[in-house]
């Protein structure tokens, strides 16, 4: 392949590595009030027989489930999941939003979609607890720009069902349309301080600021889990080792909570990036970071989150 040839090509079509064995997808659905339900299912070749735990990921607005895994344009750095399932023995539910968005609870949103978002992923966990033999104990979410907003409701609303959250490139509602978080949850934010379209200080996309709605700053959100877990003080900046010596940004980490099987708080800030998740296996094309802003390549945000996620166990599992 000539170096003219393959800069055109990360140019427009971006890259993607795989670099292990990946989990086996089936197209699924499930039967709800409003209807048939899809989504994909993602597991390990090998099942244990102890149960296993289950990761919900969710795509972000105009996305699929299909192109979260890597099935579609542009490539998804959550596809990185797929090698992760495979080597940890977890299982992956990957949801479709309807309309390619999510009702994640942002009153002033009217592009938002108007199905029981809750009640169908909270049915969903209750189906593979049931029938693939999941350990109600590990069950996680994880969501990426709209999909991480609609993360941050269910952390809210089915908080019992969880271990822990995170929320990539996405902050929570300034007109929340559900009432506030009640119950401690473990919680990893990814975010980029020079983020276009979700600021990091809060506020809106200016280009639709209608459609969209206004959010909270990300370390207000932040603050919001911080206070219902009681984890105060500040927490001493951990930055990433840089990989790509061209690539300008850089990543810091942030954890409050010292003890990875108790409530944690975390942050991942990176400095001068924009809307794109990390990674150094999944870039995407030249021209999409030219929209958006700069793609960070020192850490692989699904690896990020597996740390973060698979030490935490529910406090009170519904089994």
């Amino acid at each position: 392949m000539s170096s003219t040839f393959a800069f055109t090509r990360k140019f427009l079509l971006g890259s993607s590595k795989v670099c292990g064995p990946t989990a086996a997808i089936s197209k699924e659905l499930l039967l709800r009030p409003e209807g048939p339900r899809n989504y994909l299912l993602a597991q390990p070749r090998l099942r244990p027989k102890e149960r296993t735990p289950l990761v919900i990921l969710l795509h972000g607005f105009g996305a699929s489930a299909a192109q979260l895994l890597g099935q579609g344009f542009p490539p998804s750095p959550l596809a990185h999941w797929l090698e992760i399932a495979e080597r940890e023995h977890c299982l992956l539910a990957v949801p479709d939003g309807v309309g390619h968005s999510w009702n994640d609870g942002f009153a002033d949103a009217p592009i938002n979609a108007k199905t029981d978002d809750c009640g169908f992923i909270g049915a969903l966990i209750d189906e593979l607890i049931e029938s693939q033999h999941v350990d109600a104990a590990r069950v996680y979410v994880m969501g990426v720009s709209k999909g991480g907003m609609m993360a941050f409701r269910l952390a809210t609303e089915l908080a019992p069902k969880l271990a822990a959250f995170s929320a990539v490139l996405a902050s929570m509602p300034l007109n929340n349309k559900c009432p506030p978080p009640r119950v401690p949850l473990s919680a990893l934010l990814i975010a980029s301080q020079a983020d276009p379209l979700v600021r990091y200080s809060g506020g809106s996309f200016l280009k639709n600021r209608r459609q969209s709605g206004s959010m909270l700053g990300i370390e207000a959100s932040i603050d919001v889990w911080r206070k219902l877990a009681g984890l105060t003080g500040n927490a001493v900046p951990q930055p990433l080792q840089q990989r790509v010596a061209s690539n300008k940004t850089r990543a810091t980490r942030f954890i409050w909570g010292a003890d990875p099987q108790q409530l944690q708080v975390g942050l991942i800030r990176i400095d001068q990036g924009g809307h794109a998740e990390p990674s150094p296996t999944r870039r995407y094309p030249r021209w999409i970071q030219w929209l958006v802003g700069e793609q960070n390549a020192d850490f692989e945000t699904a690896e990020a989150a597996w740390d973060f996620f698979k030490e935490k166990r529910s406090a009170s599992p519904d089994f």
